[in-house]
């Protein structure tokens, strides 16, 4: 192994270790802009390696799908076509004109700053059609109110890919200061390789907090609640209505933008 982020390098590696076939975030992505009557144009920030942009764009959406690795775009357009497929950094945009603007598996909270955030929506807020949809999911920073069953002891977890074993040792810190949930995960290989250490972190951003900022920015929230949802358990079933508590650890948000 060697040094970078060995899932982000390796898409294929990412989408062995996160398989997703029956494509739930994309199908639950899709069940909301169903039910806000979202246009057909959709920006896919934080696309990664495209399974979900490509998704959309079969159920008949308009997709552009928009990440910082080139890496991830690469695997895109070659295995999951359909979408177009550009480089953007999701703290400040500038890629056309959209119904819907999407940002799944915690994206959005690679805002580590107040400024990234306000950077990020004031982008959404340029980038949608008025009456636009923002649809995200991602962490609550209200779960860790009180909780540590996530921090207490480290997620140990394997899999097998091309006969090769990948093992990881995650642990999960909160850095309160800056707050932030910050990650350790070490990897190692049963072929004598060192180990592998990365580093990556979330803002802890709580529900509150969240409809201050959107609001600021001239979003209506339609829907903010912990589940179902496609990383939830049990996960979302086409079907089923949205919650009405935000007290999980996972956070479902629908927001329009105001015409006025």
């Amino acid at each position: 192994m060697t040094g970078g982020n060995l899932l982000t390098d390796q898409p294929a590696l990412y989408e062995a270790r996160f398989p997703d076939p029956e494509r739930l975030a994309a199908r639950w992505t899709e069940d909301c802009l169903r039910r806000h009557g979202a246009g057909p144009r959709v920006l896919d920030m934080g696309c990664g390696t495209g399974r979900d942009a490509a998704h959309l764009h079969g159920a008949g959406r308009t997709v552009t799908g928009a990440d910082l690795s080139e890496a991830m775009l690469a695997h895109a357009r070659a295995h999951h076509p359909g979408p177009r497929y550009v480089r953007a950094d999701l703290h400040g945009f500038c890629l056309g004109s959209f119904d819907a603007v999407v940002c799944l598996d915690s994206s959005l909270l690679y805002c580590h700053t107040n400024d990234q955030l306000d950077g990020f929506l004031a982008s959404c807020r340029h980038a949608l059609a008025p009456g636009g949809l923002l649809v995200a999911e991602l962490r609550n920073g209200a779960y860790f109110l009180g909780r540590t069953d996530l921090l207490d002891r480290p997620a140990v977890d394997a899999f097998t890919w091309r006969g090769r074993t990948y093992r990881s040792r995650t642990t999960l810190t909160v850095d309160r200061t800056a707050q932030l949930l910050r990650r350790t995960r070490v990897w190692t290989t049963d072929d004598g390789s060192p180990p592998l250490p990365q580093h990556s972190a979330w803002r802890l951003l709580f529900p509150r907090e969240l409809r201050h900022f959107l609001a600021a920015h001239g979003f209506e929230v339609l829907e903010l609640h912990d589940g179902p949802g496609p990383r939830t358990e049990p996960p979302w079933r086409a079907g089923e209505s949205p919650g009405a508590t935000a007290d999980g650890d996972r956070l479902h948000l629908v927001a329009r933008l105001q015409t006025h």
